[in-house]
């Protein structure tokens, strides 16, 4: 570690926090606490936000670790850990709780703010390295305790440690707003192209049609494969509803089946400019085809429609589909069997106005236009949700190097205050515990 502020000294957790404490075995255990499993433990505020689980001490003194208000909880195993669930417990019923003996717990010894080794403890780039020093199988990884007890952490004198935690949580603040904010983008996004797509259709005008009329007469209307057998790795690709995404067919993720049932249902397969139309469970979700490279074939709860070029231009009539008054269509005509399912028949009624195919490429030309400047905004948001991300831990870095707020002179420095704790808890009558508990 780098040089180090005045005031300031190199500790580790061990010689600033006791781990994983025991509950005073004379405690009243009919008394009522907070019970905390994992889930309770928000990965991305790092707090605990379910705290409605209350259980009698008594139902949950052994198996389970044990903590009380102001102790920081750590997950310490995979993923958990790696995903932030480190907590500062507060308000717990009766101060006291026990939870998930996949926490480590520290409670500090009096030098060190908890909120100060929660935030050292939360940065990205503490968890990364103690994933290094994970142990266990795969999928049960943990992070040994002596890890945590030999970490060096820079500690700062008590009242800068608190004027760094108050200035933190002001930041992050600040920061949680951002993410806010931006976390909204995606949700418009989706409402700004419905509402192009709306403005682009309400008053189109053309010629009344039926969709059947608009589909190729030796390619009707029609659902894909009924019984696909092993879905495999290797085979004839097979478009799933999980593979329509923003209007397009996600290749890379697609699953296979074998070339004896895409012979057997040769009447579904697909090419590049035909839409597919989600029937079962999910209805409504479109995507136009294109980049095939090779025969494909599609499942039961997937529609192909193949449009008559020589009148409707495949791009318009995506677009079309995806407008709220066909996707309202959908739902309402779709009938609940096992699962919401659209009937080809109602599909075929569609009914819409069809423009001439000069007035439907300027039509996709004009949406297309206005979703790439949607797109773009996007796109900057979510560059924006990473840099707050950045901003955050370099932060925090700034704040354990002591560049972060004023340091004041008449502070007691950390060296001193920690030699008078360890004097103070020396000289301390030693208080005995019986192995008893009161009913």
């Amino acid at each position: 570690m780098s040089a180090l502020p005045k005031g300031w000294v190199e500790v580790t957790l061990e010689d600033i926090c006791e781990f994983n404490p025991k509950h005073d075995p004379e405690t009243d255990r009919s008394l009522k606490v907070s019970f905390v499993p994992m889930p309770a433990v928000d990965d991305e505020t790092g707090t605990i936000v379910d705290k409605s689980n209350v259980r009698p001490l008594s139902d949950i003194w052994k198996g389970y670790t044990h903590f009380a208000d102001h102790d920081v909880i750590f997950a310490k195993i995979t993923p958990c850990m790696e995903n932030g669930k480190i907590a500062v417990a507060r308000d717990l019923v009766n101060g006291m709780a026990c939870g998930s003996t996949e926490f480590h717990v520290l409670r500090a010894k009096g030098a060190v703010q908890p909120d100060f080794v929660w935030r050292f403890l939360r940065r990205q780039s503490y968890r990364q390295t103690a994933e290094r020093s994970m142990t266990g199988a795969v999928g049960q990884r943990r992070v040994p305790r002596h890890f945590l007890e030999t970490t060096a952490l820079p500690l700062p004198p008590l009242a800068e440690q608190k004027r760094i935690v108050a200035k933190l949580g002001a930041l992050n603040a600040k920061s949680a707003r951002a993410r806010t904010e931006l976390a909204r983008i995606e949700t418009l996004v989706s409402r700004y192209k419905q509402a192009v797509l709306s403005k682009a259709f309400i008053h189109c005008k053309g010629r009344p049609v039926r969709l059947v009329e608009l589909v190729e007469a030796d390619a009707p209307i029609r659902y894909g494969v009924l019984q696909p057998g092993t879905i495999r790795d290797v085979g004839v690709p097979l478009v799933r509803v999980c593979d329509l995404v923003g209007g397009r067919v996600v290749w890379g993720q697609l699953r296979r089946i074998e070339s004896s049932i895409d012979q057997q249902f040769s009447n579904a397969r697909i090419q590049n400019g035909d839409i597919l139309l989600s029937v079962v469970g999910t209805i409504g979700r479109i995507a136009l085809v294109e980049g095939m490279n090779g025969p494909a074939n599609i499942a039961r709860a997937v529609a192909r429609i193949r449009p008559k070029r020589s009148i409707v231009d495949p791009d318009w009539l995506t677009l079309r589909l995806q407008a709220r008054d066909c996707q309202e269509g959908f739902s309402g005509d779709a009938r609940e069997v096992a699962r919401k399912t659209l009937n080809v028949s109602m599909i075929r009624a569609i009914k819409l106005a069809l423009p001439t195919l000069e007035e439907q490429h300027a039509i996709v030309r004009r949406i297309e236009a206005a979703f790439a400047r949607i797109d773009r905004l996007a796109e900057q948001a979510k560059r924006a949700l990473a840099l707050v991300d950045k901003l955050d831990e370099a932060i925090l870095a700034k704040a354990f190097r002591g560049e972060l707020v004023p340091q004041d002179e008449n502070d007691e420095p950390a060296e001193r205050l920690l030699a008078r704790i360890r004097a103070e808890r020396a000289a301390a009558p030693k208080v005995k515990r019986g192995r008893g508990a009161k009913a």
